[in-house]
C-alpha cells in the first residue's frame, strides 16, 4: 500500500530533502557533497528514463544505472560509493513515508579491493621536510600534520588562540562531527609554528593559515599545496591523508598505548586505530580497512 504523499514528491524534490536532512544530522561537508551528487547523478539518469516519481523506481532501474556508470568508465570503488548514497537515499525516503518499500535494499557492491594506508618511510618524512624548508607556511603545515596526525579540516578551521605555544598544544574545536580534544605539540611543531607565525599576513581572521592575501587557507588548495611538495621531494603515490597514517604508525611503533593514540588522533570507534596494527604487523586485510573512516 502507497504513502498518501508518493504521488506528491518528486524523486528531485525528495533529493533536496536528503540533503537537507544531511545537514540537519550535522555529517561532514564532503559527505553531504558526495552524498548529494550522487544522487543527484541517479535522478538525473532515471529522468532520461521518463521515471521522476521515487514510487516508480525498482531494483533494475538503479541496477540499470550501475551499467550505465559502468560504461562511462567508472571504477568499481567509485561506483561502490554511489550505492552507498543511493542506499542511504532511499532508507530516508522509507522512513519519511515517502516509500512502503526499499528497491536499494538488496543492490550489491561492485566487488574492489582497498589499498592499506600509505605510510611514509623515515626517508621520505625527511625528504618532504627538506623539500618545504623554505616554504615557511607550508613547512609549519606539513610539521602540524606529521607530528599531531589532525585531519586537513581540522588543520583549516585552527584559529590563533587555538595554538598554545607555551603548553605545547592545540585545541580542536568540534568540527562538523567530530569530537573536541587537545592535542600535544612537539618541539619541532612548535618552532614550526613560531616561523609561520613571524611572516603571517597581518588580517582580521583569526584563521591559523592563511593565504598570502590574508583569507583563510582552504582544504582544497592546501591539498594542492602539499601534493606540490610531495612531487618536488619524489615521493610518489602519496596524499595529504597520509601524512595523518604516518602519524598513527609511527606511535603505535613507538609503543604509544592504542587508547591514547585514538583519543589523539580523534577516532570514534577503537577499531579504527586497530586496523593499524594489522598494517604494522603486515597483516592488514585490506577489505576491512576503510579511508573514509581514518
Amino acid at each position: 500500500m502507497q504513502q498518501d504523499n508518493q504521488s506528491t514528491v518528486t524523486l528531485h524534490e525528495a533529493h533536496q530533502q536528503f540533503v537537507d536532512f544531511l545537514k540537519s544530522k550535522q555529517r561532514a561537508t564532503a559527505t553531504i557533497l558526495a552524498y548529494g551528487k550522487d544522487v543527484e547523478q541517479l535522478v538525473t539518469f532515471l529522468g532520461s528514463q521518463h521515471k521522476f516519481g521515487p514510487d516508480l523506481i525498482g531494483e533494475q532501474d538503479i541496477e540499470n544505472f550501475k551499467v550505465h556508470l559502468k560504461n562511462e568508465k567508472y571504477t568499481s570503488k567509485s561506483i561502490s560509493r554511489k550505492v552507498n548514497s543511493i542506499k542511504s537515499f532511499f532508507r530516508f525516503m522509507k522512513n519519511q513515508g515517502i516509500l512502503t518499500d526499499n528497491p536499494a535494499a538488496h543492490v550489491s557492491h561492485p566487488k574492489y579491493e582497498v589499498a592499506p594506508p600509505r605510510v611514509l618511510s623515515k626517508l621520505e618524512y625527511r625528504a618532504l621536510r627538506d623539500a618545504s624548508r623554505d616554504d615557511v607556511r607550508l613547512s609549519s603545515i606539513i610539521e602540524v600534520l606529521l607530528q599531531t596526525g589532525i585531519r586537513i579540516g581540522e588543520l583549516s578551521n585552527l584559529k590563533i588562540d587555538d595554538v598554545d605555544l607555551k603548553k605545547k598544544q592545540l585545541q580542536i574545536n568540534p568540527y562538523e562531527s567530530r569530537d573536541e580534544r587537545v592535542v600535544p605539540l612537539s618541539d619541532a611543531a612548535v618552532k614550526a609554528v613560531e616561523a609561520y607565525l613571524a611572516v603571517r599576513p597581518k588580517s582580521d581572521d583569526k584563521t591559523l593559515f592563511l593565504t598570502k592575501t590574508g583569507n583563510p587557507f582552504l582544504v582544497r588548495n592546501i591539498r594542492t599545496a602539499v601534493d606540490r611538495y610531495f612531487k618536488i621531494a619524489g615521493i610518489e603515490n602519496a596524499k595529504v591523508n597520509d601524512l595523518r597514517h604516518t602519524f598513527i604508525v609511527h606511535q603505535l611503533r613507538a609503543g604509544t598505548p592504542i587508547n591514547y593514540v585514538s583519543r589523539l588522533v580523534g577516532h570514534k570507534r577503537l577499531s579504527t586505530t586497530e586496523k593499524y596494527l594489522k598494517l604494522i604487523e603486515g597483516t592488514v586485510e585490506k577489505d576491512n580497512v576503510k579511508l573514509e573512516e581514518l
